[in-house]
């Protein structure tokens, strides 16, 4: 089983990576399950998205404490939450920032992979808005093999529509830009 858990703040996203992620996978015939945890329904306010894949039936039902991808889709939660906390061993940090992971591992003392990609300046080149969700996707796939890439193509053009040759745009260049330090 893989677990992961999207670190985020309302409107940026994280549930609806969760889902994405989830739909991609059981289109590939997996099963999964996607869910938030947050606290007042508002914007900007704290978000904690959790997905979780498997080639069988998942019977958790609880929030992910230990999980095998951490993603951080506002780089500022990273200064102020443990976002690796209960993460794997052999787990990684999918972060947005513009520092590389060796600036985010001297900063703050990360022991795990880091996989980082400045999902902030891709969403805005390529959307005009600073909504990171879907390079965090590509982030993701680029940092864990998970799903296969074009797995979540249809999912992403039935969830934006008219928007969704961007969002595409936005989940491939985050894939490719995304760096990995072991």
């Amino acid at each position: 089983m893989i677990e992961v858990r999207i670190h985020g703040r309302g409107g940026q996203g994280g549930v609806t990576s969760a889902e994405l992620l989830a739909l991609a996978a059981i289109n590939e015939g997996k099963y999964a399950q996607a869910f938030p945890t947050f606290g007042p329904e508002r914007r900007g306010a704290p978000v904690i998205a959790f997905c979780r894949i498997d080639d069988k039936q998942i019977r958790i039902r609880s929030a992910i404490y230990t999980p095998d991808v951490v993603v951080v889709l506002d780089p500022g939660i990273l200064r102020l939450v443990d976002v690796t906390s209960g993460l794997k061993e052999d787990g990684i940090l999918c972060a947005n920032t513009k520092y590389s992971g060796e600036e985010l591992r001297k900063e703050l003392g990360i022991k795990h992979a880091i996989a980082t990609v400045n999902a902030t300046k891709i969403a805005r080149e390529e959307i005009g808005l600073p909504i990171t969700n879907t390079a965090m996707l590509g982030s993701i796939l680029k940092a864990r093999d998970i799903i296969p890439f074009n797995s979540l193509i249809d999912p992403l053009k039935k969830r934006f529509g008219r928007i969704s040759e961007k969002n595409i745009k936005v989940f491939t260049r985050a894939y490719e830009e995304t760096q990995i330090t072991i």
